[in-house]
Protein backbone atom coordinates (compact mmCIF):
# COMPACT_ATOMS: atom_id res chain seq x y z
CA UNK A 1 0.00 0.00 0.00
CA UNK A 2 1.29 3.46 -0.90
CA UNK A 3 0.06 6.78 0.43
CA UNK A 4 0.59 10.01 -1.48
CA UNK A 5 1.41 13.20 0.42
CA UNK A 6 2.22 16.33 -1.56
CA UNK A 7 3.10 14.11 -4.50
CA UNK A 8 5.71 12.04 -2.65
CA UNK A 9 5.14 8.34 -2.13
CA UNK A 10 6.03 6.50 1.05
CA UNK A 11 5.68 2.84 1.89
CA UNK A 12 3.24 2.07 4.69
CA UNK A 13 4.76 -0.34 7.14
CA UNK A 14 1.82 -0.66 9.56
CA UNK A 15 4.13 -1.22 12.48
CA UNK A 16 2.60 -0.74 15.90
CA UNK A 17 3.34 2.14 18.24
CA UNK A 18 5.05 0.74 21.32
CA UNK A 19 5.45 4.02 23.18
CA UNK A 20 2.76 6.67 23.65
CA UNK A 21 3.85 10.01 25.08
CA UNK A 22 0.91 11.99 26.42
CA UNK A 23 1.92 15.65 26.65
CA UNK A 24 -1.17 16.46 28.64
CA UNK A 25 -0.43 20.14 29.21
CA UNK A 26 2.04 22.80 28.11
CA UNK A 27 1.54 24.70 31.35
CA UNK A 28 4.60 24.59 33.59
CA UNK A 29 5.77 26.35 36.77
CA UNK A 30 9.40 26.07 35.61
CA UNK A 31 10.88 28.26 32.88
CA UNK A 32 13.80 26.14 31.69
CA UNK A 33 16.07 27.65 29.07
CA UNK A 34 16.47 24.24 27.40
CA UNK A 35 12.82 23.11 27.30
CA UNK A 36 11.99 21.01 24.23
CA UNK A 37 8.37 22.23 24.12
CA UNK A 38 7.62 24.41 21.08
CA UNK A 39 8.47 28.05 21.65
CA UNK A 40 5.02 29.04 20.38
CA UNK A 41 3.28 26.72 22.86
CA UNK A 42 1.10 29.55 24.14
CA UNK A 43 -1.21 29.20 21.15
CA UNK A 44 -1.91 25.58 22.11
CA UNK A 45 -2.73 26.10 25.81
CA UNK A 46 -6.40 27.04 25.49
CA UNK A 47 -7.65 23.76 24.03
CA UNK A 48 -6.32 20.97 26.24
CA UNK A 49 -7.97 17.59 25.87
CA UNK A 50 -10.47 16.68 28.58
CA UNK A 51 -10.06 13.73 30.93
CA UNK A 52 -12.52 11.72 28.85
CA UNK A 53 -10.65 12.52 25.65
CA UNK A 54 -7.34 11.44 27.19
CA UNK A 55 -8.85 8.17 28.37
CA UNK A 56 -10.09 7.54 24.83
CA UNK A 57 -6.57 8.25 23.53
CA UNK A 58 -5.16 5.65 25.93
CA UNK A 59 -7.73 3.08 24.85
CA UNK A 60 -7.18 3.69 21.14
CA UNK A 61 -3.39 3.59 21.45
CA UNK A 62 -3.62 0.33 23.38
CA UNK A 63 -5.73 -1.18 20.59
CA UNK A 64 -2.94 -0.20 18.19
CA UNK A 65 -0.43 -2.06 20.36
CA UNK A 66 1.12 0.63 22.57
CA UNK A 67 2.66 -0.83 25.72
CA UNK A 68 4.42 2.07 27.43
CA UNK A 69 2.82 5.34 28.45
CA UNK A 70 4.73 8.49 29.30
CA UNK A 71 2.72 11.21 31.05
CA UNK A 72 4.48 14.48 30.41
CA UNK A 73 4.05 18.18 29.73
CA UNK A 74 4.84 20.99 30.56
CA UNK A 75 4.29 19.88 34.10
CA UNK A 76 1.64 17.14 34.13
CA UNK A 77 0.94 17.61 37.84
CA UNK A 78 -0.72 20.94 37.06
CA UNK A 79 -3.70 18.88 35.92
CA UNK A 80 -5.89 17.40 38.64
CA UNK A 81 -6.95 14.32 36.66
CA UNK A 82 -3.63 12.43 36.50
CA UNK A 83 -4.92 9.99 39.09
CA UNK A 84 -7.82 9.02 36.81
CA UNK A 85 -5.50 8.65 33.83
CA UNK A 86 -3.14 6.44 35.87
CA UNK A 87 -5.99 4.17 36.97
CA UNK A 88 -7.18 3.77 33.38
CA UNK A 89 -3.63 3.09 32.17
CA UNK A 90 -3.29 0.30 34.73
CA UNK A 91 -6.60 -1.25 33.66
CA UNK A 92 -5.45 -1.20 30.04
CA UNK A 93 -2.13 -2.88 30.84
CA UNK A 94 0.29 -0.01 30.18
CA UNK A 95 3.64 0.39 31.87
CA UNK A 96 3.18 4.00 32.94
CA UNK A 97 5.80 6.64 33.64
CA UNK A 98 5.20 10.10 35.11
CA UNK A 99 7.79 12.60 33.83
CA UNK A 100 7.85 15.51 36.26
CA UNK A 101 9.74 18.43 37.73
CA UNK A 102 8.31 17.40 41.09
CA UNK A 103 6.37 20.63 41.52
CA UNK A 104 2.90 19.66 42.69
CA UNK A 105 3.79 16.18 43.94
CA UNK A 106 2.42 15.72 47.45
CA UNK A 107 2.17 12.76 49.81
CA UNK A 108 -1.53 12.50 49.02
CA UNK A 109 -0.99 12.43 45.28
CA UNK A 110 1.94 10.02 45.27
CA UNK A 111 -0.05 7.64 47.47
CA UNK A 112 -2.92 7.86 44.99
CA UNK A 113 -0.51 7.14 42.14
CA UNK A 114 0.84 4.11 43.99
CA UNK A 115 -2.64 2.77 44.65
CA UNK A 116 -3.72 3.54 41.09
CA UNK A 117 -0.88 1.53 39.57
CA UNK A 118 1.66 4.10 38.35
CA UNK A 119 4.84 2.14 37.64
CA UNK A 120 7.55 4.75 37.41
CA UNK A 121 8.34 8.39 38.21
CA UNK A 122 11.14 10.25 36.42
CA UNK A 123 12.27 13.35 38.27
CA UNK A 124 14.23 16.15 36.64
CA UNK A 125 17.24 17.54 38.51
CA UNK A 126 19.38 20.42 37.30
CA UNK A 127 22.55 20.86 39.33
CA UNK A 128 24.19 20.33 42.69
CA UNK A 129 24.02 24.04 43.43
CA UNK A 130 20.96 26.04 44.28
CA UNK A 131 22.34 28.93 42.24
CA UNK A 132 22.50 27.06 38.90
CA UNK A 133 19.26 25.15 39.52
CA UNK A 134 17.34 28.33 40.19
CA UNK A 135 19.00 30.24 37.36
CA UNK A 136 18.51 27.73 34.55
CA UNK A 137 14.87 27.05 35.51
CA UNK A 138 14.19 30.68 36.47
CA UNK A 139 12.51 29.35 39.64
CA UNK A 140 13.40 28.49 43.24
CA UNK A 141 12.94 24.72 43.25
CA UNK A 142 16.26 23.30 44.46
CA UNK A 143 15.21 22.18 47.95
CA UNK A 144 11.81 21.05 46.71
CA UNK A 145 13.38 18.63 44.24
CA UNK A 146 15.45 16.94 46.94
CA UNK A 147 12.33 16.51 49.08
CA UNK A 148 10.43 15.05 46.14
CA UNK A 149 13.30 12.64 45.42
CA UNK A 150 13.06 11.34 48.99
CA UNK A 151 9.28 11.04 48.67
CA UNK A 152 9.60 8.96 45.50
CA UNK A 153 12.11 6.65 47.18
CA UNK A 154 10.02 6.32 50.34
CA UNK A 155 7.03 5.13 48.34
CA UNK A 156 8.99 2.29 46.80
CA UNK A 157 9.42 3.66 43.31
CA UNK A 158 12.68 3.15 41.45
CA UNK A 159 14.63 6.39 41.73
CA UNK A 160 15.04 7.71 38.18
CA UNK A 161 16.72 11.07 37.72
CA UNK A 162 17.03 13.00 34.48
CA UNK A 163 19.65 15.76 34.33
CA UNK A 164 19.87 17.94 31.23
CA UNK A 165 23.52 18.83 30.65
CA UNK A 166 24.63 22.20 29.26
CA UNK A 167 27.39 24.77 29.62
CA UNK A 168 26.28 25.83 33.10
CA UNK A 169 26.43 22.40 34.77
CA UNK A 170 28.74 20.27 32.62
CA UNK A 171 31.63 21.00 34.96
CA UNK A 172 29.70 19.41 37.84
CA UNK A 173 29.19 15.90 36.42
CA UNK A 174 31.08 14.13 39.21
CA UNK A 175 29.23 16.06 41.90
CA UNK A 176 25.86 15.52 40.20
CA UNK A 177 26.46 11.77 40.12
CA UNK A 178 27.55 11.79 43.76
CA UNK A 179 24.37 13.66 44.66
CA UNK A 180 22.32 11.09 42.75
CA UNK A 181 24.08 8.29 44.62
CA UNK A 182 23.37 9.99 47.96
CA UNK A 183 19.70 10.32 47.00
CA UNK A 184 19.57 6.58 46.32
CA UNK A 185 19.10 6.85 42.57
CA UNK A 186 18.73 3.60 40.66
CA UNK A 187 18.98 5.20 37.21
CA UNK A 188 20.49 8.50 36.09
CA UNK A 189 20.21 9.91 32.60
CA UNK A 190 22.75 12.60 31.81
CA UNK A 191 20.90 14.02 28.82
CA UNK A 192 23.14 16.43 26.96
CA UNK A 193 21.04 19.21 25.50
CA UNK A 194 19.66 18.54 22.04
CA UNK A 195 18.91 21.76 20.19
CA UNK A 196 15.19 22.05 19.51
CA UNK A 197 12.53 24.33 20.94
CA UNK A 198 13.81 26.75 23.57
CA UNK A 199 17.28 25.22 23.63
CA UNK A 200 17.74 26.04 19.94
CA UNK A 201 16.88 29.68 20.61
CA UNK A 202 19.43 29.63 23.47
CA UNK A 203 22.01 27.45 21.71
CA UNK A 204 24.92 29.89 21.90
CA UNK A 205 24.44 30.30 25.63
CA UNK A 206 23.92 26.60 26.43
CA UNK A 207 26.31 24.68 24.18
CA UNK A 208 29.50 23.40 25.82
CA UNK A 209 32.74 22.74 23.96
CA UNK A 210 33.79 19.38 22.53
CA UNK A 211 36.50 19.22 25.19
CA UNK A 212 33.91 19.66 27.93
CA UNK A 213 31.74 16.91 26.43
CA UNK A 214 34.69 14.52 26.22
CA UNK A 215 35.73 15.26 29.80
CA UNK A 216 32.17 14.81 31.07
CA UNK A 217 31.94 11.42 29.38
CA UNK A 218 35.30 10.41 30.87
CA UNK A 219 34.13 11.40 34.36
CA UNK A 220 30.89 9.47 33.81
CA UNK A 221 32.75 6.32 32.78
CA UNK A 222 35.00 6.56 35.84
CA UNK A 223 31.96 6.88 38.08
CA UNK A 224 30.32 3.87 36.41
CA UNK A 225 33.38 1.78 37.20
CA UNK A 226 33.26 2.89 40.82
CA UNK A 227 29.57 2.13 41.49
CA UNK A 228 29.26 -0.95 39.29
CA UNK A 229 25.68 -2.24 39.08
CA UNK A 230 24.56 -0.23 42.08
CA UNK A 231 23.38 2.61 39.83
CA UNK A 232 22.81 2.66 36.08
CA UNK A 233 24.15 5.82 34.44
CA UNK A 234 23.30 6.79 30.87
CA UNK A 235 25.29 9.47 29.06
CA UNK A 236 23.41 10.75 26.01
CA UNK A 237 25.85 12.29 23.52
CA UNK A 238 24.55 15.50 21.92
CA UNK A 239 23.81 15.25 18.19
CA UNK A 240 26.04 18.20 17.31
CA UNK A 241 29.14 16.39 18.55
CA UNK A 242 28.53 13.16 16.63
CA UNK A 243 29.61 12.63 13.04
CA UNK A 244 26.75 10.24 12.38
CA UNK A 245 23.08 11.13 12.90
CA UNK A 246 20.70 9.16 15.08
CA UNK A 247 17.65 7.38 13.74
CA UNK A 248 14.94 9.85 14.71
CA UNK A 249 12.71 8.30 17.39
CA UNK A 250 13.86 4.89 16.11
CA UNK A 251 12.23 5.70 12.78
CA UNK A 252 9.49 8.14 11.76
CA UNK A 253 6.14 6.60 12.65
CA UNK A 254 7.69 3.26 13.56
CA UNK A 255 7.40 2.81 17.34
CA UNK A 256 6.86 6.25 18.92
CA UNK A 257 3.78 8.48 18.99
CA UNK A 258 3.06 11.75 20.78
CA UNK A 259 -0.35 13.18 21.50
CA UNK A 260 -0.01 16.82 22.44
CA UNK A 261 -2.03 18.82 24.94
CA UNK A 262 -4.49 19.97 22.27
CA UNK A 263 -4.77 16.54 20.62
CA UNK A 264 -2.32 16.79 17.72
CA UNK A 265 -0.72 13.43 16.91
CA UNK A 266 2.99 13.64 16.11
CA UNK A 267 5.76 11.15 15.29
CA UNK A 268 8.30 13.26 17.22
CA UNK A 269 8.45 16.26 19.55
CA UNK A 270 9.27 18.93 16.98
CA UNK A 271 7.39 17.67 13.93
CA UNK A 272 5.11 20.72 13.74
CA UNK A 273 8.05 22.80 12.46
CA UNK A 274 7.98 20.92 9.14
CA UNK A 275 6.48 22.70 6.13
CA UNK A 276 3.48 21.55 4.09
CA UNK A 277 2.48 19.06 6.77
CA UNK A 278 -0.95 18.85 8.36
CA UNK A 279 -0.80 16.65 11.43
CA UNK A 280 -3.89 14.74 12.49
CA UNK A 281 -5.80 15.54 15.66
CA UNK A 282 -7.57 12.97 17.82
CA UNK A 283 -10.67 15.18 17.86
CA UNK A 284 -11.10 14.58 14.13
CA UNK A 285 -10.48 11.14 12.64
CA UNK A 286 -9.07 9.33 15.65
CA UNK A 287 -5.78 7.72 16.57
CA UNK A 288 -5.93 4.65 14.34
CA UNK A 289 -6.33 6.74 11.18
CA UNK A 290 -3.58 9.08 12.39
CA UNK A 291 -1.10 6.24 12.86
CA UNK A 292 -1.95 4.03 9.91
CA UNK A 293 -3.33 6.22 7.15
CA UNK A 294 -2.58 9.89 7.71
CA UNK A 295 -0.30 11.45 5.08
CA UNK A 296 1.81 13.02 7.83
CA UNK A 297 2.74 9.72 9.49
CA UNK A 298 3.46 8.09 6.15
CA UNK A 299 5.51 11.00 4.82
CA UNK A 300 8.91 9.76 6.01
CA UNK A 301 8.28 6.08 6.53
CA UNK A 302 10.58 3.91 4.48
CA UNK A 303 13.31 5.49 2.36
CA UNK A 304 11.66 6.48 -0.93
CA UNK A 305 11.72 10.15 0.12
CA UNK A 306 15.50 10.22 0.52
CA UNK A 307 17.87 12.36 -1.51
CA UNK A 308 21.57 11.82 -1.99
CA UNK A 309 23.82 11.21 -0.15
CA UNK A 310 21.28 9.31 1.98
CA UNK A 311 19.60 7.36 -0.81
CA UNK A 312 22.68 5.25 -1.64
CA UNK A 313 24.43 5.48 1.72
CA UNK A 314 25.31 2.07 3.24
CA UNK A 315 24.36 3.49 6.66
CA UNK A 316 20.83 4.54 5.71
CA UNK A 317 19.17 1.57 7.42
CA UNK A 318 20.93 2.52 10.65
CA UNK A 319 20.07 6.22 10.73
CA UNK A 320 17.33 6.76 8.10
CA UNK A 321 18.97 10.05 7.23
CA UNK A 322 18.74 11.39 10.77
CA UNK A 323 16.25 13.92 12.08
CA UNK A 324 13.83 15.55 9.61
CA UNK A 325 13.10 18.44 11.97
CA UNK A 326 16.77 19.21 12.52
CA UNK A 327 17.40 19.02 8.78
CA UNK A 328 14.66 21.55 8.06
CA UNK A 329 15.31 23.91 10.96
CA UNK A 330 18.98 24.25 10.04
CA UNK A 331 19.06 23.85 6.25
CA UNK A 332 15.53 24.65 5.09
CA UNK A 333 15.21 21.25 3.38
CA UNK A 334 13.36 18.57 5.34
CA UNK A 335 14.42 15.84 2.90
CA UNK A 336 18.13 16.57 3.05
CA UNK A 337 20.60 14.65 5.17
CA UNK A 338 20.63 15.68 8.81
CA UNK A 339 23.40 18.34 8.97
CA UNK A 340 24.89 16.42 11.89
CA UNK A 341 26.11 13.83 9.38
CA UNK A 342 29.67 14.44 8.22
CA UNK A 343 28.55 13.51 4.68
CA UNK A 344 25.78 16.10 4.60
CA UNK A 345 26.32 19.05 2.24
CA UNK A 346 25.04 21.17 5.14
CA UNK A 347 27.45 19.87 7.77
CA UNK A 348 29.16 23.26 7.82
CA UNK A 349 26.08 24.62 9.64
CA UNK A 350 26.85 22.36 12.60
CA UNK A 351 30.53 23.27 12.50
CA UNK A 352 29.65 26.97 12.56
CA UNK A 353 27.23 26.48 15.47
CA UNK A 354 29.97 24.77 17.47
CA UNK A 355 32.37 27.63 16.72
CA UNK A 356 29.74 30.28 17.52
CA UNK A 357 29.17 28.68 20.91
CA UNK A 358 32.80 29.46 21.79
CA UNK A 359 32.27 33.14 21.10
CA UNK A 360 32.16 34.99 24.45
CA UNK A 361 30.05 37.78 22.94
CA UNK A 362 27.37 35.30 21.86
CA UNK A 363 27.65 33.36 25.13
CA UNK A 364 26.90 36.54 27.04
CA UNK A 365 23.61 37.24 25.28
CA UNK A 366 20.55 37.16 27.57
CA UNK A 367 18.77 33.82 27.76
CA UNK A 368 15.17 33.69 26.56
CA UNK A 369 13.47 31.68 29.27
CA UNK A 370 10.46 29.48 28.58
CA UNK A 371 7.42 31.36 29.83
CA UNK A 372 4.08 32.58 28.54
CA UNK A 373 5.31 36.13 28.00
CA UNK A 374 8.23 35.03 25.84
CA UNK A 375 6.09 32.53 23.94
CA UNK A 376 3.70 35.35 23.08
CA UNK A 377 6.67 37.45 21.92
CA UNK A 378 7.77 34.67 19.58
CA UNK A 379 4.25 34.24 18.20
CA UNK A 380 3.92 37.99 17.58
CA UNK A 381 7.33 38.22 15.89
CA UNK A 382 8.68 40.57 18.55
CA UNK A 383 11.91 38.57 18.93
CA UNK A 384 12.41 37.45 15.33
CA UNK A 385 16.08 38.39 15.53
CA UNK A 386 16.62 35.43 17.88
CA UNK A 387 15.25 32.88 15.41
CA UNK A 388 16.22 34.47 12.09
CA UNK A 389 18.86 31.80 11.41
CA UNK A 390 16.29 28.99 11.55
CA UNK A 391 13.83 28.01 8.84
CA UNK A 392 10.86 27.72 11.20
CA UNK A 393 9.88 28.79 14.68
CA UNK A 394 11.61 26.16 16.87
Amino acid sequence: MVIQNNGVAASVTHTQPLWLLAEITYRCPLHCAFCYNPTDYDKHTQSELSTEQWINVLRDARKLGALQLGISGGEPLLRDDIEEIVIEAKKLGYYSNLITSGVGLTEKRIQAFKEGGLDHIQLSMHDITEEINNFITNTKTFELKKKVAAMIKNHGYPMVLNVVIHRYNIGHIKEILEMAEALGADYVELANTQYYGWSLVNRNQLMPTKEQIDHAEKVTNEFREKVGNKMKVFFVVPDYFSDRPKKCMNGWGEVFMIVTANGDVLPCHSARVLPNMEFPNVKDKGLMWAWQDSPAFNRYRGDSWMKEPCRTCPEKENDLGGCRCQAFLLSGDAESADPVCSLSPNHHIIEKAIEDAKNPVLQAQPILFRNDKNSKKIISGEVNDLIKDFHATP
